[in-house]
């Protein structure tokens, strides 16, 4: 069965909803109900753009249980334009030509078959912008 917390964040995932603080802006993902930068309370609902930039990214070689099929893939840290930053696996690449300063789409798909009763997780995966 999925694991409580991605249940809980289906609504984030599936439409890239993000908080943004309405106190000083910080844009998180998936939304808190305190801003991390300066607790503030006051969050509001944002939609993020499908679009952004990789940050960060590394080659999984030696993957869990559930993606040994896919190894080896490349995750990144995406930051969007207003500033949510999400990790995400990069598809439909080479791994090693994900480097900073990509740019990707967010395209939902799936994520993962979970359990023995093969469960589909769904999520969003970037794809690099030709």
């Amino acid at each position: 069965m999925p694991s409580p917390r991605y249940t809980r964040e289906i609504p984030s995932r599936y439409r890239l909803e993000a908080g943004r603080c309405k106190g000083c802006g910080k844009v998180t993902y998936p939304a808190r109900t305190i801003c991390p930068s300066c607790r503030g309370e006051e969050i509001e609902k944002i939609n993020l753009s499908p679009r952004g930039k990789v940050v960060t990214s590394t080659v999984i070689h030696v993957p869990p249980d559930d993606f040994l099929m896919e190894a080896p893939y490349a995750m990144a840290v995406v930051e969007t334009p207003e500033g949510a930053r999400l990790m995400t696996q990069v598809v439909d690449c080479e791994p090693s030509t994900v480097l900073p300063g990509l740019e990707v789409s967010l395209e939902f798909r799936l994520i993962r078959k979970e359990g023995k009763s093969g469960i589909l997780c769904y999520g969003h995966k970037a794809v690099p912008v030709a």
